[in-house]
């Protein structure tokens, strides 16, 4: 079963497209349509990073336009969007998995909050920063004189009751 779609975040996605690309997208038509052929997503990669993406490929059969969403994944996983949040090509072009689509243009959008040239609106929460932490000796060496929960507790624990499978018979 797919994920749910979620259509506020997908206007979100495409306000900030719009926002970024200086230019209004085709709201005549459903979401996944308008990102479909992968020309948007090249022209808003275009603006993020210039010269990331050398063609575009404006007609032409499915293979064509397909080449456009594989162009538009490897500059943004250039720019740095963790691989993991890059939807596979079948997600947009297939119609199979609508949400991802939607959720690596939000990792975009923290990611393009880490460019210190990008100018342009927020799209998603800031992403985190590194927050070093230093210990000193001795609190190292009182850590480890502390049992944690995560060792949990026996108390009251027993194995009565309990009977898994069949009983294993020893004969001497």
């Amino acid at each position: 079963m797919p994920p749910k779609r979620d259509k506020e975040l997908e206007k979100q996605a495409l306000d900030w497209i719009e926002a970024n690309l200086g230019e209004p997208v085709d709201r005549s038509k459903p979401y996944e349509d308008v990102l479909r052929d992968g020309i948007v997503l090249c022209n808003l990669m275009k603006k993020l990073m210039p010269g990331c993406i050398k063609k575009i490929d404006t007609k032409g059969g499915g293979f064509a336009l397909m080449q456009n969403i594989e162009r538009f994944q490897e500059a943004a996983k250039k720019y740095g969007v963790p691989v993991t949040e890059v939807f596979q090509t079948v997600d947009l072009w297939e119609r199979k998995n609508i949400p991802q689509v939607t959720q690596c243009i939000f990792a975009l959008g923290r990611t393009t909050q880490t460019h210190p040239e990008y100018t342009g609106p927020p799209l998603g929460p800031k992403m985190a920063e590194k927050q070093q932490i230093e210990f000193t000796e001795e609190q190292i060496a009182a850590g480890k004189n502390v049992v944690s929960l995560q060792y949990g507790s026996n108390q009251g624990a027993s194995q009565a009751g309990q009977s898994f499978g069949k009983q294993r018979m020893i004969n001497d």
